[in-house]
């Protein structure tokens, strides 16, 4: 199946087109709120309590918000979390000098983020075939790589136009707009998840031991992207005056080298199981990374950075189908949830270390980045004897009744 016929199927591009939108706040934040609260007189270690309030809360929240669906359905939830986000924008929006209420305001932004992404996930198998699923989870990838470019440049269009505040407003309006489109299609209204099986428990999709060790090797992925953002800042500001666009460039050579990889992904017929593809795809991007340790020149610095982004949307792409094996009936929002946070949460340590390595030296931030994906592909491939897939749950036949002679 093409790309174009997937956009032409009944409801794909309209939940691509909410999810992208309610998923660019997400991309917008953590530069926004800096902003808002610098230019408001904050300093910078209630600026960093604030953004850390905000991801935090995000990855408590996600899984949260992820089992909720499970159990009630989507279009309440996607609606509650994303007006309750929203008042937290607001708080921001309305009081970024304080030292309590910006805090409080970021710490709900994330607790409340609309999940829109593992709800999409979840809805993917029943808008496509089952031979398509490979094609739209690629899909799905690619259009994150967009994000990563697309929020920042948002909220440097929004702040140089009218005001970081004005951002802020904005970030709370795509939210809800995001959550608003996709909370009235069809497939949302209609979908439930089956029976929760009983051996899910309270630890839910995390009783799954593959489950559990495909999330911490994604979160090598996650830390390598951190560690290679603060890699490529550094990077620029040594080199100024030779690289046009200084680190935006590299980072968004980056996310095209995501984009074309994930479109190329989802365009070929796979024959191997998903367990194989995602702990190929993870070494692949382990060796698209090992390059950026010889930090050549600007030029050639910018083809490695396009090729160190090449692996990470076809690894996710494949990693999407294999959450979706592996997570016991009934979790499998709640699973996706918890990719979206382990990710997330390596991404934020993969910054804070190579960040306070870059003091010295590029060449132990650009280990580190190579180093995190490299232990998290090493993982998936020693794992991969985990990564049975859930037989699924029985089908219940109406019992017959018996004629009575």
């Amino acid at each position: 199946m093409g790309y174009l016929a997937l956009l032409r199927a009944p409801h794909v591009s309209r939940l691509l087109l909410g999810t992208l939108l309610g998923r660019l706040p997400a991309g917008m934040t953590a530069l926004v709120i800096a902003l808002a609260l610098r230019e408001a007189g904050a300093p910078y270690g209630r600026i960093g309590l604030a953004t850390a309030a905000y991801a935090i809360s995000a990855a408590v929240g996600g899984p949260v918000l992820g089992r909720i669906v499970d159990r009630t359905g989507q279009p309440r939830v996607l609606l509650a979390s994303a007006v309750l986000a929203g008042g937290g924008y607001a708080l921001l929006a309305l009081a970024p000098g304080s030292g309590i209420a910006a805090p409080l305001g970021a710490a709900i932004a994330g607790l409340a983020m609309p999940p829109l992404e593992p709800c999409l996930r979840s809805l993917w198998p029943d808008v496509v075939e089952e031979e398509q699923l490979d094609t739209a989870y690629a899909f799905d990838s690619a259009s994150q790589q967009i994000l990563y470019v697309a929020g920042p440049l948002a909220v440097a269009g929004i702040a140089g136009l009218f005001s970081p505040v004005a951002a802020l407003w904005m970030a709370a309006g795509l939210g809800l707009a995001g959550a608003l489109i996709v909370a009235t299609t069809a497939p949302a209204q209609a979908w439930r998840a089956p029976a929760r099986a009983h051996s899910a428990g309270l630890l839910g999709p995390l009783r799954s031991p593959g489950l559990v060790l495909l999330l911490v090797g994604l979160a090598g992925a996650g830390w390598a992207v951190g560690a290679q953002n603060v890699l490529f800042i550094a990077y620029a500001e040594h080199h100024a005056d030779a690289l046009p666009g200084g680190a935006g460039t590299l980072l968004a050579l980056a996310a095209l080298g995501g984009l074309l990889g994930a479109l190329a992904y989802g365009a070929v017929k796979w024959r191997s199981s998903t367990a194989t593809r995602t702990w190929v795809m993870a070494l692949a991007m382990a060796a698209s990374y090992l390059p950026l340790v010889l930090l050549p020149g600007p030029y050639p610095m910018a083809a490695l950075a396009f090729l160190s982004g090449i692996g990470l949307a076809p690894l996710l792409a494949a990693a999407f189908v294999l959450v979706a094996e592996l997570a016991p009936t009934g979790t499998v929002t709640e699973a996706f949830a918890w990719l979206v946070t382990l990710f997330a949460t390596g991404n934020s340590l993969g910054y804070a270390v190579s960040g306070n390595l870059a003091e010295d030296s590029l060449r132990p931030v650009a280990l580190c980045a190579a180093g995190g994906i490299a232990l998290g592909a090493l993982l998936l491939f020693g794992a991969r004897r985990w990564f049975h897939p859930v037989p699924p749950a029985p089908s219940v036949q109406p019992v017959q009744p018996v004629p009575v002679g």
